[in-house]
């Protein structure tokens, strides 16, 4: 905790239309399909943050030609589906997008790769993608046989065939083998085992690949991908990235808590991103929410009520509901959330303790938390480098004075000037 950050309470409810920077899921995903392509592609409204960072000079170590023009346009010189380099390392920090979607992607090359991260990284499960991988054909390890980074693959291209892959951990996996599967030798089938968690970032990735030109076929808790097919972008080749519907939905809590209006412009109903429907868990709690043309518009009123939620589908929000909850007056219960403990933190255990640390009364589930109404007093909030422990605790600091963040510098995973957006809620209508 070497910087904190005093959040200043709002000297009035917000009355403010805002445009968010673009979706971290759909940026990495566009940038992986992009460089899979035969051809240049060029993505605009890309997020450019420490995880989007991490896939561009992965990709470049991968010798692909990736050029950042104007902040937020991306251009991506496509190879067909062939890994240039024949060996690399990859350095992932704590990107899990980053660390299994090219786990996956350099399966299809030939050669050596390695892939390691942060301590953190480190602890974070990747075994079921590995397992999943060498049933296709590679020859992938976890080099300190923890299941987790550093991972070596040795690649010789990936045969198909049929694959189990587990559900329970991350979505990741399952969106990482199906990126890839297009260029496999032969058919790929994939049966998910268990419960699969996140599930609206699989049909985001379905969705991207169709967008992209490659069709797979769902049935039950099966997906086939015919093989092999080639990503390829009609037209002028160009890709515009979503705004980030997780990062509005800290925008979206902060008209919840402070009583004011709050819309965030390029999102709506049709999003490929299932965060957007934070707003309806919202609406239960009394806030009107209206879908315009524009965007999605949050207005809070007099009185929250208490919820209870099987999050299991919109994990990453569940910390935004967490700091809303305290204001409600009835107690909230967040449920389906357990595998949020293999996250960036223990994003469970987390929440529940900085919310006691700002004196709300909590109690914590193996798969969730039951938050009781409170009054939130002041106090430091630990950020354990989790972006978005520090992005929903800071809306606490808008209603309750001495509000702090530690480390807020952590925000750069995905939302880099995250706290300058917060301040122009100020600012009036936008």
């Amino acid at each position: 905790m070497n910087t904190l950050l005093h959040i200043l309470p709002a000297t009035s409810p917000p009355d403010s239309w805002v445009e968010l920077p673009g979706s971290k899921s759909i940026t990495n995903r566009a940038l992986l399909l992009a460089a899979l392509c035969d051809q240049q592609v060029t993505v605009t409204h890309a997020l450019d943050s420490e995880d989007t960072q991490v896939m561009r000079e992965s990709l470049r170590r991968l010798g692909f030609r990736v050029e950042q023009r104007d902040g937020d346009t991306v251009v991506v010189h496509g190879t067909g589906g062939s890994i240039p380099a024949q060996q690399a390392e990859l350095w992932v920090a704590n990107a899990g997008t980053a660390a299994r979607f090219l786990t996956a992607m350099v399966a299809l090359g030939r050669g050596t790769y390695r892939l390691d991260g942060t301590p953190r990284m480190r602890q974070r499960p990747i075994q079921p993608l590995l397992d999943a991988l060498n049933a296709l054909g590679a020859e992938a390890v976890s080099e300190l046989a923890t299941g987790c980074p550093p991972v070596i693959v040795r690649a010789q291209g990936l045969r198909g065939g049929e694959v189990s892959v587990r559900g329970d951990i991350s979505s990741q996996f399952l969106s990482a083998l199906l990126m890839v599967a297009p260029y496999a030798e032969s058919h790929v089938t994939i049966r998910v085992e268990g419960e699969l968690v996140s599930a609206p970032f699989v049909q985001m990735t379905l969705q991207m690949m169709r967008q992209f030109g490659v069709e797979a076929h769902r049935e039950g808790g099966c997906i086939t991908i015919p093989a092999p097919q080639r990503y390829q972008l009609e037209g002028d080749a160009l890709y515009r990235v979503e705004p980030d519907a997780t990062a509005a939905s800290y925008f979206f809590a902060a008209a919840a808590i402070t009583g004011g209006r709050v819309g965030v412009r390029g999102l709506s109903r049709l999003s490929l991103q299932g965060d957007v429907r934070f707003v309806e868990i919202l609406e239960q709690m009394g806030c009107r929410v209206r879908w315009l043309p524009e965007g999605i518009e949050v207005s809070g009123t007099d009185v929250l009520h208490g919820v209870d939620v099987n999050m299991s589908d919109i994990s990453d929000t569940f910390i935004t509901l967490a700091v809303v909850a305290p204001f409600a007056n009835s107690p909230t219960r967040i449920r389906g959330v357990e595998h949020a403990r293999y996250q960036e933190s223990n994003r469970v255990t987390a929440v529940v303790t900085e919310l006691r640390r700002l004196g709300v009364s909590v109690e914590e589930h193996l798969d969730g938390l039951t938050i009781y109404p409170s009054t939130p007093q002041g106090g430091v909030v630990h950020t354990y480098n989790d972006h978005r422990i520090a992005m929903a605790f800071a809306l606490v600091g808008l209603r309750v004075p001495g509000v702090a963040i530690a480390d807020p510098e952590c925000v750069q995973k995905t939302f880099p000037n995250f706290f300058e957006k917060l301040q122009e809620l100020e600012g009036g209508r936008g």
